[in-house]
């Protein structure tokens, strides 16, 4: 008789390492979730993709060096603090209720080994990078809803919800001011499938992600981490299907972007 063996557990995240020192990040691209995780779940697959960031990882693969998480935010959440990661209250996820049983124990222990791999990969990875470059800059590459009354409905006024929101609540401004305004310009300039991007900093949100947090505090003088949040123009945001003419120029904006913080870097003093 064929034994049967249990499934393989599904991948944490894809790094693609180069000589480069711009990485970019899409830490909440992942959709998977484990079977032990499934089990325990009450959340429907379709409510965790419209709160996830499709197509963030595919937007990042031209940028030599990058990480793509593979899991769903909704296991533990890489872009909150270790005691925060996993959702226990609907409080901490748009009053979402996520589970028929909440994680505790050998589950709970499992989640938390996945946020705390994930930054120890990332401070590998990026100690690699100082040693190699001095300075880096990490693009972390989000996206946010702006029709939550529903697909019909009126979408969030452009006033409150600019097509790129630049968070840097933890950057140290004047520090790497010499890099992110120019940057901005240069986002502000590009032509995304024929017209201008409305690109402004702070709006929507302000960039208090774990992630950002995690690189200044540990690169004060040496790592400059700038979330990118992508209003879902770029998709249908209750169905997750992407509209390719769009994913495609936010493709080549990243990497157009990545390009231009290269040359600052190598140009700064």
């Amino acid at each position: 008789m064929r034994s049967v063996h249990p499934p393989s557990p599904p991948a944490w995240w894809i790094v693609q390492q180069g000589d480069d020192p711009v990485i970019a990040t899409a830490i909440h691209d992942g959709h998977a979730v484990a079977a032990t995780t499934r089990a325990r779940m009450r959340l429907a697959e379709d409510q965790r993709l419209r709160e996830e960031d499709p197509h963030t990882g595919q937007a990042i693969v031209d940028v030599p060096t990058h990480v793509i998480a593979l899991r769903s935010r909704f296991e533990a959440d890489l872009n909150r603090g270790l005691a925060q990661s996993v959702y226990m209250d609907p409080s901490q996820c748009w009053g979402l209720q996520v589970w028929n049983d909440p994680p505790d124990g050998t589950l709970l222990r499992q989640l938390h080994a996945y946020h705390r791999g994930f930054y120890r990969m990332l401070g590998e990875t990026l100690d690699g990078i100082v040693a190699r470059h001095g300075r880096f800059v990490l693009l972390d590459v989000h996206s946010y809803n702006h029709r939550r009354d529903g697909a019909d409905a009126a979408p969030t006024p452009q006033a409150q919800a600019p097509d790129i929101n630049i968070g840097t609540f933890s950057m140290p401004r004047d520090r790497w001011s010499f890099l992110l305004d120019p940057l901005i310009d240069t986002m502000r300039a590009f032509a995304f499938n024929g017209r201008r991007l409305d690109v402004r900093e702070n709006v929507a949100f302000q960039g208090k992600g774990e992630l950002t947090r995690f690189v200044h505090a540990r690169y004060p003088d040496s790592g400059c981490a700038i979330a990118l949040e992508f209003k879902k123009f770029y998709m249908d945001e209750w169905s997750g299907t992407p509209y390719p003419d769009e994913l495609a120029a936010m493709r080549t904006f990243i990497a157009h972007v990545a390009a231009r913080a290269r040359m600052l870097l190598v140009d700064a003093p």
